[in-house]
């Protein structure tokens, strides 16, 4: 869409819900954020936008957004409190992950004993997972987060290290730096890899991820499909999202 019309209007955003979700998220900038506003407004089928139209409407209702996520994630502790999009808790701060890496969105959950839990979503619409290598400086932190989680296997670091899987293996090292963090704030962490189910690339990296760890507590995957035939989401939004995203 030409973006002026874009802003305007705010038809990237299938429900009131998440275009004041896009409006709270562009308020405000995060620490080292690196964000394409002009893709979040007009390109319709980006992900970060995706994850704002799936989760838009949970981030004003905080007991609409701890039901959906219960019915998806029923082992999910505690509550939700808070629903963020486009967050990191410290963009290139080595206490954390040391890069730019991001989630989607990210449901903070109050686990009721004065430490926070996280569900962090990377969202995927036509994206394909490609090959990069990490930046050499960097994989010391990684393997360092992947060895001290003890939820992978033996052969795991060089199936991921510079692989198709090394987005979503960074993204689920975001959630387990959050776990290992020196102040103890986060007591559970799950990434959760959200894609359409026609996106066979996503579907088939995940299965082989998951293949890779001996504790597949901290890592789960869903298709856009699950998430709205679950009906926690308003029917119009459903309705809505389906008129988006599925196709006929």
């Amino acid at each position: 869409m030409a973006l002026a019309y874009a802003k305007e209007t705010g038809a990237n955003f299938v429900t009131a819900g998440a275009l004041d979700a896009a409006r709270n998220r562009t308020s405000f900038v995060e620490r080292h954020q690196s964000f394409d506003h002009q893709r979040l407004w007009a390109e319709l089928l980006w992900s970060p936008t995706l994850a704002l139209n799936l989760f838009g409407d949970l981030a004003a209702d905080l007991a609409l957004a701890d039901q959906a996520v219960r019915t998806w994630w029923p082992d999910m502790p505690g509550s939700v409190r808070e629903v963020r999009f486009a967050h990191s808790p410290g963009r290139l701060d080595p206490a954390w992950l040391g890069n730019l890496v991001a989630f989607d969105a990210a449901f903070v959950l109050d686990l009721g004993d004065g430490t926070d839990g996280i569900v962090g979503v990377m969202a995927a619409y036509h994206e394909v997972n490609r090959r990069q290598p990490p930046k050499p400086k960097r994989l010391p932190r990684y393997r360092e987060i992947t060895d001290k989680s003890g939820f992978f296997g033996p052969k795991a670091i060089d199936a991921v290290n510079g692989t198709e899987l090394i987005h979503i293996w960074l993204e689920h090292l975001l959630v387990l730096s959050m776990l290992q963090h020196p102040s103890s704030a986060w007591g559970w962490g799950r990434l959760v890899v959200v894609y359409p189910a026609g996106n066979s690339d996503f579907a088939d990296a995940c299965a082989r991820y998951r293949d890779l760890l001996v504790d597949g507590s901290t890592f789960s995957s869903m298709t856009i499909e699950e998430l709205i035939d679950a009906d926690v989401l308003p029917a119009d939004t459903g309705k809505a999202l389906r008129e988006r995203y599925i196709p006929r």
